[in-house]
């Protein structure tokens, strides 16, 4: 059976990865930009927010969250999800958790979210324990799904630069595979899959993406464009959503 492309049924989501690091100043001073970049981009209603900041211990990482968590909830619907610390997403009542290929798999961290009861409230509603998984292959993409993550990021969809030295890191997966990865109706894998065909799942696109390359990546399928740059590096958070939520 030919494969074909989910159809487009709603706007492009947007997903926010934080990184102090590229802002420039003392540490007060990054810290300081990195909340009001994460209020503005609440603010201007972006769908999810990771809070990424690889370098912090776990004690620093969960301070640092508490604090990132009152921002994100006073500013809007945005949901926030920790890198790779589902022990801290808890901890610190986040929407969710980012796991990463090295992490437990998406069905032991949502097994750890029912276990402590998870269910993050915004208003009157309940909203359940997020999981999202970083891929680096459509086959990668599909054992997220098998696991029960929420949805994927593929990257880097487009070759991974070095912001220091400007040299090429490391490849991008392409177009293709990021239409692979987020094709319906492939044969499902008897291992880890029922049924006949794949549930729409999610997929978001990172890595080299700017506006224009974002319409490209929303054409091939992807459900979001998920960035760090191409938000931080926004002069208008507001006006970015909005471009990225029509193409």
């Amino acid at each position: 059976m030919a494969s074909r492309e989910p159809l487009r049924e709603r706007a492009v989501l947007t997903y926010y990865i934080t990184d102090r690091s590229q802002f420039a100043g003392s540490e007060a001073e990054r810290r300081a930009q990195l909340f009001r970049t994460i209020r503005q981009a609440a603010a201007a209603g972006v769908d999810y927010i990771q809070l990424r900041e690889k370098d912090l211990s776990i004690r620093e990482l969960e301070r640092l969250a508490r604090e990132v968590v009152q921002v994100v909830r006073g500013e809007g619907p945005s949901r926030l999800l920790i890198n790779h610390r589902t022990d801290v997403a808890l901890a610190v009542g986040a929407d969710g958790v980012h796991l990463t290929g090295l992490d437990i798999a998406a069905s032991d961290a949502r097994a750890l979210a029912a276990g402590r009861g998870a269910a993050p409230k915004a208003g009157d509603m309940e909203r359940p324990f997020l999981v999202a998984v970083s891929c680096h292959s459509a086959e990668q993409v599909r054992l997220a799904e098998s696991h029960g993550a929420d949805f994927a990021v593929l990257a880097p969809v487009f070759e991974k630069v070095s912001a220091e030295t400007a040299t090429r890191i490391r490849d991008g997966v392409g177009l293709d595979e990021l239409r692979r990865a987020t094709q319906l109706d492939l044969r499902p894998d008897p291992r880890v899959e029922a049924g006949e065909s794949r549930r729409s799942f999610s997929v978001f696109a990172l890595g080299g993406v700017d506006v224009e390359r974002a319409r490209h990546c929303a054409e091939a399928g992807a459900a979001g464009i998920a960035g760090i740059r191409i938000f931080q590096q926004s002069p208008d958070l507001t006006a970015l959503v909005r471009s990225l939520r029509l193409l």
